[in-house]
């Protein structure tokens, strides 16, 4: 081993004392290249190197090559301010030497150990061949070859190699050969057959580019989807325009309008066809791919093609027959009529229309394949057109036009719960309709019959039930009645005793908010609070209940009645960090304005949350910096090396303060 190391050691000679020559290092600098490159040299040479030696190998000489190159650059720069010649007179560059070539030489090299080496790790070979692309080497066809060799299941290696044969070599046929040799290998890829169709119509598409740099074409095969509608507009309105030639001229206008076209149809023809032929291929290999023939579709929508609505037409049709009983299918071809997110540049008559077509598809839908989750996609839609998102306006403006769509969206729900596909979803979204609507006493009432029929098991609609319960009372002005105040916290029980602490953490909200003037069920309320964290424990995370009511009682009473409350529920089992962190934040308020009691209760509570958090870094961070800031050095260094005594990763404990 120590021969071959020192053998490959030898023949960097030459570079090395090319490096110390120009003045690009040092002889400290070389002596240290050489000991890094000692060890890398016997890590690899062990029995079995790791992918990472040879990783860690490149990418030390990587950076050290960017190195050498910045400090050649600078030499250059300073030799040729101070006059002296360092251009060879033919190519007016600093004459390169041994030491530009040895330092990518060196890490192919050591690439290529490494694939063979790993020879089954794909990633590897893509970041050997990107290497040799970035740096223009002449072994990348090989290494291409050898790839694809290793890999030929790999289609991501066959559009890489004909990619780089489209772009780098500008060999079409090379790179045409290539993308048909992955396809016969791998047949059901479907990015192979999107890529080699979108590398023939970029061929095309040069080849008309060039026609139109000489003059002899006119126009690309990039669709103008506004030349489309402008074309398509002046043909339905050809009667609103008038001649002012005679009809001679126009006969002979025509002809050589007529000539023109044919000529420029040459290239639409020819990419329908390439486009035509290949999709036949793709879907005779992947005839269930519903993504493959999306993906087409929407290539042949953005190129300019000769029949292209025939095309799209018989990509529709046979999508319809092939997928009608598939979601995915209804709800892209209904979104492909009108998506809502993209329809800020329409105009109202083109939203509104194109709108009612895709209400048209979903309508058609329902008749072919009705489903839960086909009347979810629907309603979605519609919630889409009819409600703006949050933070945007409505579409163009349109939120008047808009509720027409409103009788179809209650139709729906309808429809749903009639045939037996109402879900506990589409139940909450009717819901929350008629609450963004404003209208509360419908959403209560369809909340009420929910609740005890169909769903009455559903945690999440009681939970909304309860809710709604709530913001009905607070409406108005008029206080509620005790009656009503018992309902409602009866109701309350009854939910709060099913869900759990997190599914519930708005309606506790809701209700601390709704009785934290009635100290008789807020009492209750607490009393609820504390089996549900017994039961369930409390939040080292998220939502914290006792912190929850912490809070609400010392905006309300004060600190005294706060400090009760809180040592009422640490006093449970397992309180949680997050009860410990807000009661730690409380007390180091008080002290941080005066409150010396403060101080006092804030060491109290780290002590005790460091008997179960004891490995917390955070926690020790912050105790450190109470002491530092209130405290006296004495007991801030205590802290610290106590810290650094118990904690099993102390290097984790250091920071800019400590």
């Amino acid at each position: 081993m120590a021969d071959v190391v020192q053998y490959r050691l030898e023949r960097m000679v030459d570079e090395l004392d090319d490096l110390e020559r120009r003045g690009l290092f040092t002889r400290r600098e070389i002596a240290e290249i050489v000991k890094q490159r000692r060890k890398f040299e016997y890590r690899l040479k062990r029995p079995s190197p790791l992918k990472q030696d040879y990783l860690a190998y490149i990418e030390y000489e990587t950076q050290l090559e960017s190195l050498r190159r910045l400090r050649k650059k600078s030499v250059a720069r300073e030799l040729k301010n101070q006059g002296v010649v360092v251009v060879d007179k033919k190519k007016k560059k600093w004459k390169k030497s041994v030491s530009d070539y040895a330092g990518v030489v060196r890490i192919v090299d050591i690439y290529r150990l490494a694939v063979m080496r790993y020879k089954g790790d794909v990633d590897l070979w893509f970041r050997y061949l990107e290497f040799c692309r970035q740096r223009r080497h002449g072994r990348m066809k090989k290494v291409l070859a050898q790839a694809i060799r290793f890999h030929p299941k790999v289609p991501g290696l066959w559009i890489y190699a004909a990619s780089w044969e489209f772009d780098h070599n500008l060999n079409v046929e090379a790179a045409r050969a290539l993308m048909q040799s992955g396809l016969r290998v791998c047949p059901t890829s479907e990015d192979l057959w999107i890529e080699y169709l979108r590398m023939e119509l970029t061929y095309l598409n040069k080849l008309k580019a060039r026609k139109v740099a000489l003059g002899e074409e006119e126009g690309t095969l990039i669709r103008d989807e506004r030349g489309a509608e402008e074309k398509q507009w002046r043909e339905e309105n050809e009667d609103l325009f008038m001649s002012l030639n005679d009809e001679k001229e126009n006969n002979e206008a025509n002809v050589e309008s007529k000539a023109t076209t044919e000529k420029e149809d040459v290239f639409r023809e020819q990419g329908f066809n390439i486009l035509r032929a290949i999709y036949a291929g793709a879907i005779e290999a992947l005839p269930s791919s519903f993504v493959l023939r999306k993906r087409f579709f929407q290539i042949l929508e953005a190129v300019d093609l000769a029949h292209s609505e025939e095309m799209r037409e018989q990509i529709l049709s046979e999508m319809k027959r092939d997928f009608s009983t598939g979601l995915e299918f209804w709800d892209w071809l209904a979104r492909l009529e009108f998506d809502p997110e993209s329809a800020e540049e329409m105009s109202e008559e083109l939203v509104l229309s194109r709108a009612q077509k895709a209400v048209q598809v979903y309508e058609e839908a329902l008749k072919v394949a009705p489903s839960a989750s086909m009347f979810d996609l629907y309603t979605k839609f519609l919630i889409g057109v009819i409600v703006p998102r949050k933070g945007e306006k409505e579409i163009s403006g349109l939120s008047g036009q808009f509720t027409t769509f409103i009788p179809n969206l209650l139709k729906v729900f309808e429809k749903a719960e009639t045939i037996g596909c109402l879900t506990e979803n589409l139940a909450c979204q009717h819901i929350s309709f008629y609450l963004h609507r404003g209208r509360l006493d419908e959403a209560r009432k369809l909340t009420e019959k929910f609740c005890h029929e169909k769903f009455s098991d559903s945690i999440r609609l009681w939970l909304l039930k309860a809710s709604l319960e709530i913001r009905h009372m607070t409406r108005g002005s008029n206080s509620p009645t005790k009656a009503d105040l018992l309902s409602v916290y009866g109701l309350i029980k009854n939910v709060l005793a099913k869900a759990s602490i997190s599914e519930a953490e708005g309606l506790w909200l809701m209700a601390l908010k709704f009785f934290t003037n009635q100290k008789e069920y807020f009492d209750k309320l607490v009393e609820i609070a504390i089996v549900s964290l017994a039961k369930d424990g409390g939040s080292d995370d998220g939502f914290s209940l006792s912190s929850a009511f912490v809070n609400f009682v010392f905006q309300k009473d004060g600190i005294q009645k706060a400090r009760d409350m809180y040592k009422r529920f640490l006093a449970l089992p397992h309180p949680g960090l997050a009860i410990y962190r807000k009661c730690i934040e409380l007390e180091t308020n008080l002290a941080s304005v005066g409150n010396k009691d403060g101080l006092v209760n804030a060491r109290k509570l780290y002590e005790s949350t460091l008997t179960t958090y004891g490995q917390n870094v955070s926690l020790w961070q912050n105790y450190y910096r109470l002491e530092t800031k209130m405290g006296t050095s004495e007991t801030a260094s205590a802290v610290y090396w106590r810290a650094r005594k118990i904690l099993k990763d102390a290097a984790a404990l250091i920071t800019p303060d400590m």
